[in-house]
């Protein structure tokens, strides 16, 4: 994080090496299946009500509720871009009523671990790149981009493909840190996508109050997969408390920001 903020043409080599080499490294970690920083509210009536093998990973499971249920799925054909290890394709599927779910990531050992463990009809997992989408032209009717686009060379690339995989009337669904200067290349980008904003919000504090509700299951299993050398790098990458992102979500400097936005249903509309 450190490097890739100070050099940011370093960026995307920098991010796909390491989640490639995260994805084969706990390729056996079966249990481990949501790599998002969670989410929570102080309205429990707007969680999902979860089976008990989903209770463990509620809180990243709720963000993925809080992202991708702002339209309604079910029926649709949905696109997830950085599908990582294939928790949040697998919620949208199963509890979200989309007809079909692909999930696509960089990293090839995240999409052997996702086709070996789901198990489900209309889910699938294939390889492929953010800035050049493997699939044809207004094939789906959502995509859903979760903490994954700080990673890509190119923001206006990304959302140029959103746009071209996108039906008519189509959704992007986006959420993922951001500081002030990458706050404001995201809002520019958008801006020039032809993509229409139909809600943007910093949901910073629902953020910042699931790590803390989470931090202990997040310490435990650093303590249980990293390599002891590793402990206090990996404690930070999934945010245990006192660590980078949840500290920098406190003081302000960094914004969890969500976005939902629309493919125009024919020109100009």
């Amino acid at each position: 994080m450190w490097t890739v903020e100070r050099f940011p043409q370093l960026r995307p080599t920098l991010w796909r090496s390491f989640y490639r080499a995260l994805a084969a490294y706990s390729r056996r970690a079966e249990y481990w299946t949501f790599m998002n920083y969670g989410y929570v509210d102080e309205n429990p009536g707007s969680r999902p009500e979860l089976t008990s093998d989903d209770q463990e990973e509620r809180y990243p499971i709720y963000l993925y509720h809080r992202v991708a249920a702002r339209v309604d799925l079910r029926g649709r054909d949905v696109l997830e871009v950085g599908s990582g290890r294939g928790g949040g394709a697998s919620y949208v599927k199963r509890y979200l009523g989309a007809r079909h779910v692909l999930g696509v990531d960089i990293a090839k050992p995240a999409v052997e671990l996702c086709r070996r463990r789901y198990k489900l009809d209309g889910l699938r997992f294939r390889q492929g790149d953010a800035l050049a989408l493997p699939v044809p032209d207004g094939s789906f009717d959502a995509v859903v981009n979760v903490e994954s686009a700080h990673c890509y060379a190119s923001i206006d690339r990304f959302l140029g493909e959103v746009r071209r995989v996108l039906r008519p009337g189509g959704h992007l669904l986006y959420a993922d840190l951001h500081n002030t200067d990458t706050a404001a290349e995201f809002a520019r980008a958008v801006s020039s996508s032809g993509l229409r904003v139909i809600e943007r919000a910093d949901i910073s504090a629902g953020v910042a109050a699931a790590l803390a509700l989470d931090s202990d299951r997040r310490r435990i299993w650093s303590a249980r997969n990293a390599p002891p050398l590793a402990r206090a790098p990996t404690d930070a990458f999934v945010g245990v408390a006192g660590t980078r992102v949840p500290a920098a979500l406190a003081r302000g400097s960094t914004q969890y920001l969500t976005y939902v936005m629309r493919k125009a249903r024919q020109s100009g509309s």
